[in-house]
């Protein structure tokens, strides 16, 4: 087509699924063939986002220790641990989880397994 030629009225597109029944929901599933869009973990990056303000809030020294940090912010201590343990992870890896850059099996889950606390020794595979 060109700037002088009208576009048709109709187009036809041709997209390959089909539509799987799940409990009681419909769900329209591609071909194996097709590439899926990465999703990313929003609990993932949301804890991330959690662990680096309440790291931020420690190293400001709006609250004396660690353990005044749950009374703080009004939460249970043991999600804090589970929070704050995110801070451990490597600048590229809380950064790539922050850009959305994580690959799928970069979950929630997955990071609350335990993993080397040295940057070097992370496994960068799974979370790019």
């Amino acid at each position: 087509m060109t700037r002088g030629t009208p576009a048709p009225e109709t187009m036809t597109i041709h997209v390959p699924f089909r539509i799987v029944k799940r409990g009681g929901l419909k769900e329209m599933q591609l071909p194996e063939a097709a590439t899926q869009p990465r999703r990313a973990d929003s609990t993932l990056v949301t804890m991330v986002y959690r662990a680096c303000r309440c790291k931020r809030v420690l190293e400001l020294g709006e609250v004396a220790t660690i353990a005044e940090l749950p009374e703080s912010k009004g939460i249970a201590r043991c999600y804090m641990t589970r929070v704050m343990r995110l801070t451990l992870l490597a600048p590229d890896i809380v950064e790539a989880i922050r850009d959305r850059r994580q690959g799928p099996e970069a979950t929630l889950a997955n990071s609350m397994e335990p993993f080397p606390l040295t940057w070097k020794a992370q496994p960068v595979g799974p979370w790019l």
